[in-house]
């Protein structure tokens, strides 16, 4: 049973402490989507003010659904489109202040206002995506995008 839960600090240290749950929670299990849904639950319960948490993987050339922890969501999501696609595309993090302009977003949920998106990609490989909303306006910063491409780069490795 995983009991761990964020002690404050900044958001660097609150990343390292992230990091190293998911880690722990991780460590050992080959299984893709069980590592994929115990990181989705544990990026929901450490980081605030989130309405959507999850991953879209990449299945032949789109990217499709997979665990995540918020409202239904989309199931499919061609390459290049809205702030998932284009960041599976250009395999570089989108940090999106206010999704409301940025060029074809997709509206899954309507409260939200700002997305980060990082890459998983393994070697060469593209797998797929880590995808966060939030409600707020500018909620994600070059700190939440240097920490999630940390957990991004951990899953990568052990999923791919």
């Amino acid at each position: 049973m995983f009991d761990g839960t964020p002690t404050g600090g900044t958001k660097p240290a609150a990343y390292r402490e992230l990091l190293s749950a998911l880690d722990g929670l991780t460590a050992g299990e080959p299984d893709a989507v069980a590592n994929l849904a115990n990181a989705a639950a544990l990026i929901w319960q450490w980081l605030p003010d989130l309405n959507w948490a999850g991953f879209y993987r990449l299945i032949g050339d789109e990217l499709v659904l997979g665990p995540f922890q918020g409202k239904p969501a989309c199931i499919r999501i061609a390459m290049g489109a809205g702030v998932c696609g284009t960041a599976a595309a250009t395999r570089a993090t989108q940090v999106v202040p206010d999704v409301h302009a940025f060029p074809g977003h997709i509206a899954c949920d309507g409260a939200s206002r700002s997305e980060l998106v990082v890459p998983l990609v393994a070697g060469d490989r593209l797998l797929g995506v880590l995808d966060l909303d939030s409600p707020a306006p500018g909620r994600f910063d070059a700190e939440d995008a240097r920490g999630c491409e940390a957990l991004a780069a951990l899953l990568a490795a052990r999923i791919g």
